[in-house]
């Protein structure tokens, strides 16, 4: 017999088809209360959770006696109680692998917009403003040769190290939990302490997870530490910068400009005074978001599910000691 699994995300025809090759699906819209409550009986009996988005929490796995497997479509997974996860013995599945080199194509855009003014200068051309010649008050700053700072050098930073080392010519600094001896001796890259790091970099590059440790790590007083002249990427977690510190930062030219593809609170509300600085470009949590990549996600998800509720957690899994 199959076992039950509730599906949280629209899946291609072909990926859905795949799933129910090896599972008695349910789809739900959401994890809301009100879907829960919907399917109160298909929650009970499901042994596989598939999605991205909304809380996985004590409360919903109460609601989940049979659970032993999660798989989400996100390489991030702030949103699940890994805590109450590992104390029920159920597999949290995630995809950090197919979305590196995407999200690093992101955060070298960020860099490149944020520093040569593209989003603004767009739209100033767009509004008929571009009449004669430009001065100096609509010029940018250089990207080559200038230092990036890369906070977290995992497979996204170790991503955003190659471009900006072999297309830029940048020296990169970075600072981690480990020291990385590919990214040393093939990106000439140097490891240092945030404070070094912060004062050194010419362009700041956050791809870190949100955790109790990082969680507001760069706040007013490390904002103080950078250039002037520096400019702020975020493309990790919104929580990991303090918004409010980042805003007054901004305004008051502790920092030359920011780029930022995530928020504290998301999606951005439209009263933010990021949504009004010049020297601000904002996405929309758009790091992975090209059609290639989201199909990889959803298909990695999905083999992560089948193997997971068949005891292979050998790759992707967060929590693999719940089954030893």
């Amino acid at each position: 017999m199959k076992p039950a699994v509730i599906l949280y995300k629209k899946l291609p025809d072909d990926l859905r088809a795949r799933l129910a090759e090896h599972a008695t699906v349910t789809e739900m819209k959401d994890l809301s209360p009100e879907s829960q409550q919907q399917h109160e009986k298909a929650l009970q009996e499901a042994e596989g959770l598939l999605g991205s988005g909304g809380k996985v929490n004590r409360d919903l796995l109460a609601k989940m006696p049979r659970l032993r497997a999660c798989s989400s479509v996100s390489v991030g997974y702030d949103n699940f109680d890994v805590d109450a996860l590992n104390q029920r013995g159920v597999v949290l599945m995630h995809t950090p692998t197919v979305l590196t080199e995407t999200v690093a194509d992101t955060i070298m855009a960020l860099v490149l917009s944020s520093a040569r003014r593209i989003p603004e200068l767009d739209a100033w051309v767009k509004a008929g403003n571009w009449q004669k010649s430009i001065g100096p008050a609509h010029f940018g700053i250089d990207v080559h040769h200038k230092t990036l700072g890369i906070l977290g050098m995992g497979r996204i930073g170790m991503a955003l190290a190659q471009r900006a080392h072999f297309g830029f010519g940048m020296k990169i600094i970075y600072q981690a939990r480990r020291q990385h001896a590919q990214a040393e001796s093939q990106f000439a890259a140097r490891p240092c302490d945030l404070e070094t790091l912060l004062k050194q970099s010419d362009f700041v590059c956050i791809s870190l997870p949100l955790t109790e440790e990082t969680y507001h790590l760069i706040g007013a007083e490390q904002l103080k530490l950078m250039k002037s002249s520096a400019v702020l990427i975020n493309a990790g977690r919104g929580p990991v910068v303090d918004e409010n510190a980042l805003i007054a930062a901004l305004q008051e030219g502790t920092i030359h400009a920011a780029g930022l593809d995530v928020f504290e609170k998301e999606p951005l509300p439209t009263d933010s005074p990021l949504l009004s600085l010049p020297n601000v470009v904002t996405l929309p949590h758009i790091g992975s978001a090209t059609h290639e990549t989201r199909y990889g996600m959803m298909q990695d998800a999905v083999e992560n599910l089948i193997a997971a509720l068949n005891g292979n957690v050998e790759k992707n899994c967060v929590n693999p000691h719940v089954l030893t």
